[in-house]
């Protein structure tokens, strides 16, 4: 069983087995009878959580639900892991530190699933890269922008990037750049031959020159033709993106997020398997 924590921490090949293994997800009916996944996520999470919970309902699991607040106590992890595995099949944690969800994969032979960490995303990563390449020919050809600062999102673009191989550029103040990531502070500039535009929400400490990093219908209109807009949700009209480029075509549409629910199935299927 192997563990899903980094997308660099696998090759390409290996990651897109996980798109072939989401192409057939319906073979995979019942793979998960008989089995318990327990899942430690925030009260607030939602698409993460519903679709990871409908979709091991759907594979014929159960899930045990906790707030990841339960891992945050005296007991030393590797003791909370020794009990934990004598129930447990998987293990699902959104929680603030990457560095514990490795220990708690070095103390567990069973799949320790990263559902986001203050660092990266990866289970979103994967959903969004395979939505592209149901709509992109050569979505791995396409040129990536990052519009936002250095955080969990921006990293895991970073992530995917370097594990698929894919450019990427990232818009945003100097001050709030993404270490060792090619970045040009004019968006103007920045969004010419793009082919992909990714947003994030702006940290409160942006917002004095947030309106300058706004991704609009005119800012796109400056992009390859054909270019998409992939805001990361939950996104916030007037802020990061302008309602005009919400209601255009150049946004990916709410349904883009649908494959969340079958990668994620595809991803527990792959961890499981090896």
């Amino acid at each position: 069983m192997s563990s899903f924590i980094r997308l660099t921490d696998y090759k390409k090949e290996e990651l897109q087995e996980i798109f072939d293994i989401t192409d057939n997800i319906d073979r995979y009916e019942g793979f998960l009878t008989g089995k318990t996944v327990v899942m430690f996520f925030p009260a607030n999470s939602i698409r993460t959580r519903v679709s990871f919970e409908k979709g091991i309902h759907l594979l014929g699991g159960q899930t045990i639900l906790f707030d990841p607040s339960t891992l945050d106590k005296k007991e030393d992890i590797r003791d909370v892991c020794g009990y934990l595995e004598n129930w447990a099949d998987a293990v699902i944690v959104r929680h603030k530190d990457i560095s514990l969800l490795g220990k708690m994969a070095e103390n567990l032979e069973i799949p320790v699933i990263n559902a986001m960490t203050d660092d990266n995303h990866p289970c979103e990563m994967m959903s969004d890269l395979y939505s592209l390449s149901q709509i992109r020919k050569d979505y791995l050809s396409d040129k990536y922008l990052f519009v936002g600062a250095d955080g969990n999102i921006g990293r895991a673009w970073k992530e995917a990037s370097e594990a698929f191989g894919f450019s990427l550029t990232q818009s945003c103040p100097h001050e709030f750049q993404i270490p060792e990531t090619d970045c040009i502070d004019d968006l103007r500039t920045a969004v010419v031959g793009k082919d992909i535009v990714c947003t994030d929400s702006f940290p409160q400490e942006m917002f004095n020159g947030a309106k300058s990093y706004q991704v609009t219908k005119e800012i796109m209109n400056l992009a390859n033709k054909g270019a998409v807009l992939n805001p990361c949700p939950p996104f916030y009209r007037g802020e990061e993106v302008s309602d005009d480029v919400i209601d255009s075509e150049y946004f990916v549409g709410y349904e883009f997020k649908k494959n969340l629910l079958r990668v994620q199935q595809a991803i527990i299927v792959f961890c499981m398997k090896k």
